[in-house]
């Protein structure tokens, strides 16, 4: 698929979202797949374009942490596209929403997450400014302060905070028979529907917890509980009962019972119970054996049994 056909796509995951009315949702958002990653692609970037220049595009919708711009190992030449990371995973979303699709120096941008951001190797051959990029990051780093300086800012901030605590007490308590009550109705409703959504949530990360210590605990021999910790193990067994638990199904010293051989003539079916397909090919097959072997003969006599006198008669 070309990269003009995913920039569509994903544009219109995004209509459909707003149709539906889940573009607020994150828990119904297609972006929850990606929710563990920071990372996103963007591939269709001019040549001549370097990090800085796609840092100030995409800062814009949250602080930048890493970047790394796929160049040619000997040349040093962009090859057109490259992975970058934000500070907060969030700040994906934004881009991917906002970027997808725009026109960067006469060339159309595809902007996508990013599940498993695979880490490129060290290479000793690399630029002093890209091995910097590697090790270090390209995000801001932190001022450092001396004591003096963290004592005086913590003293600015608690007097800020009074000040703060003091106008919140001087409001007089808000009168509720003066709300408009469609205006209560309404509140009413949005908390329900946060309160519905973060039960959701919390569902959704039970799930994912329970799920994800399934697959940690799966084929665990050491755990006491998991059902292979229950198997015996070879060391131990001393005779044939001990390796299959005595189950009768392993009994390979008693004559298992084989199944009776199928009939070799034509049986007679009960005609009260049996099909009318059974009864018709029973009649065919009985006219052939008479073609075949003809009429049996057979001595046929009175049978013999006591009758007594008085019946007799």
């Amino acid at each position: 698929m070309n990269r003009v056909s995913n920039i569509r796509n994903i544009q219109t995951l995004n209509e459909k979202e707003l149709t539906s009315g889940a573009a607020g949702d994150y828990t119904k958002s297609w972006h929850r797949q990606y929710k563990d990653s920071a990372w996103i692609h963007i591939n269709g970037l001019s040549y001549d374009l370097t990090e800085g220049d796609i840092i100030a595009v995409f800062s814009q919708y949250g602080e930048i942490v890493n970047i790394n711009l796929i160049r040619d190992l000997k040349t040093g030449k962009s090859k057109g596209f490259c992975f970058l990371c934000y500070q907060d995973q969030r700040s994906t979303i934004l881009a991917v929403d906002n970027l997808n699709g725009i026109t960067l120096c006469k060339r159309i941008l595809k902007v996508d997450h990013v599940e498993q951001y695979k880490v490129p190797k060290y290479k000793e051959s690399l630029d002093k400014d890209r091995k910097k990029i590697m090790e270090e990051g390209c995000a801001p780093k932190a001022i450092k302060l001396s004591e003096e300086e963290i004592k005086k800012l913590q003293k600015e901030e608690n007097e800020r905070y009074k000040k703060v605590v003091q106008k919140c007490n001087e409001v007089l308590p808000l009168d509720t028979n003066s709300i408009d009550p469609d205006l209560l109705k309404t509140m009413k409703k949005i908390k329900k529907r946060e309160k519905k959504e973060a039960k959701r949530e919390e569902k959704l990360k039970k799930q994912e917890k329970r799920i994800a210590n399934a697959e940690a605990n799966k084929g665990d021999p050491d755990l006491v509980d998991h059902w292979s910790s229950k198997r015996i193990k070879l060391d131990k067994i001393d005779g044939d009962k001990d390796l299959y638990n005595s189950n009768p199904n392993f009994m390979f010293n008693k004559e298992k019972k084989l199944a009776p051989p199928p009939p070799t003539h034509n049986v007679r079916p009960n005609f009260e119970k049996a099909d009318w397909r059974d009864i018709e090919l029973f009649k065919i097959v009985r006219e052939q054996d008479k073609i075949v072997h003809g009429e049996k003969t057979h001595k046929w006599k009175e049978p013999e049994a006591f009758i007594p006198k008085r019946l007799a008669k």
